[in-house]
């Protein structure tokens, strides 16, 4: 059965293109999980970091006001990581293109 798999695969059109990628894949994949992650934990974590040590703790706001402006960092945090995800992802995309360009 195996060795029927790998006849299809390799009777495939494109499919040594897809197993020349691997790395390119691999790269990607890193990219979008580290940028995932950052999404989620940069503004939880922001969000409860300056509610109870910076605008509580250090500013001595009251607590309605700690939610109303740790929600505004935890947005602006948000608008930066996808900010970068959209930098990165261009630039990669830019140095594949000029990789394959060069072939």
């Amino acid at each position: 059965m195996e060795r029927l798999d790998r006849t299809v695969l390799n009777a495939a059109p494109g499919a040594a293109d897809f197993r020349g990628n691997d790395s390119s894949l691999l790269s990607v994949l890193k990219t979008l999980l580290f940028f995932t992650f950052l999404m989620i934990a940069l503004p939880i974590g922001l969000y409860f970091g300056t509610k109870s040590y910076v605008f509580e703790g250090t500013f001595g706001m009251s607590n309605r006001d700690s939610y109303f402006y740790a929600a505004i960092v935890a947005v602006v945090a948000v608008h930066i990581v996808l900010a970068l995800f959209v930098y990165v992802a261009w630039n990669e995309g830019s140095k594949q293109w000029r990789d394959g360009k060069q072939d």
